[in-house]
């Protein structure tokens, strides 16, 4: 399912991700210490938690560095179709076919079985990638959610850094859709959603004092 008229990043799009965990906090919601869970998974459950009782999205931290991805994208997308003869079709959210409550938001379309996913890093994380050609666990968790909600094949990651020279300011990479692992972050996301949602209902249980 989804809502090609919504513009990312706009009003109607905000609302529509309200209380739904999203292709890029999947990270955050399967993080796992030696000891159990990680913290940041209880923080993105009340997060989401909070956002379906009041109906109000959470502040987000925008960093510098994250305003210069948001400003590049577009830089990006256009490089890519540039030096890869690919049309990109900007989209807005798809939500799961099936899991109520999460969503992705591709930043493009390619070809009829193909998505995109543009990172515009800092200088150093960007030459990492160029010299190690390893993508993080974190973008590849957000890809594979990114083909399942879209029903897409393929997604080419992108890294774009417009201050290098020429010949190093776009790296691709082509990642596959993954059915083992598709089996694995839906029942992952089922039980994580389950959590979400039983702690709405208890706070909505809950009576006021006498």
């Amino acid at each position: 399912m989804t809502d090609a008229t919504i513009i990312q990043r706009s009003p109607e799009w905000f609302a529509a991700r309200l209380g739904s965990l999203g292709a890029s906090q999947l990270a955050d919601a399967l993080a796992k210490t030696k000891s159990g869970w990680a913290a940041s998974r209880a923080n993105l459950q009340t997060k989401l938690v909070l956002e379906r009782l009041t109906g109000r999205q959470e502040e987000n931290f925008s960093s510098t560095a994250m305003q210069w991805g948001v400003d590049k994208e577009d830089d990006a997308r256009t490089a890519y179709s540039f030096f890869t003869g690919r049309e990109v079709t900007e989209v807005g959210l798809y939500k799961h076919p099936t899991i109520v409550g999460s969503h992705a938001s591709p930043d493009g379309l390619v070809a009829h079985d193909g998505c995109l996913e543009i990172k515009c890093p800092n200088s150093l994380a960007h030459i990492e990638v160029l010299k190690t050609n390893q993508i993080a666990h974190r973008y590849l968790l957000q890809m594979q959610w990114q083909m399942i909600c879209a029903d897409r094949q393929w997604c080419d990651f992108v890294s774009f850094d417009p201050r290098m020279p020429d010949h190093l300011t776009l790296y691709v990479q082509r990642i596959e859709r993954d059915p083992v692992m598709e089996v694995y972050l839906e029942a992952e996301v089922s039980q994580f959603l389950k959590e979400v949602e039983a702690q709405v209902n208890a706070l909505n249980a809950i009576s006021p004092s006498k």
